[in-house]
């Protein structure tokens, strides 16, 4: 059984993962092409490799990635489902009226 509790503490570890920037680069690089290397992920990042694996393993804690091995290697995906699930928990109820209001204002004017 998931509780409110349970929701709350998914929402906070997807945004401590997110709230850093060689996180987000990192989701960035997964979302360019997914399936990526450790190896790879690391090139641009001026960083130890340790250092990379930390920050993949907050984001894999978080769920917003998800490893497979494929023979040696290890291969990274984005899984989006966590921060979709942030949208329309933190920000889409937020703005459904301010888009609604819009739209009606755009329609009047439009008629005028």
């Amino acid at each position: 059984m998931v509780t409110y509790f349970d929701d709350v503490q998914d929402d906070d570890s997807v945004f401590r993962a997110l709230a850093d920037p060689t996180r987000r680069h990192l989701l960035d690089r997964l979302f360019e092409r997914d399936g990526r290397t450790l190896t790879d992920l690391e090139s641009d990042l001026d960083m130890t490799r340790f250092g990379v694996m930390k920050h993949l393993r907050v984001l894999e804690d978080a769920g917003l990635v998800i490893t497979r091995k494929a023979g040696r290697e290890k291969l990274h995906f984005l899984n989006p489902v966590p921060i979709r699930l942030i949208h329309d928990r933190w920000i889409d109820k937020y703005t459904e009226r301010q888009v609604t209001a819009l739209a009606d204002l755009k329609t009047q004017l439009e008629q005028a």
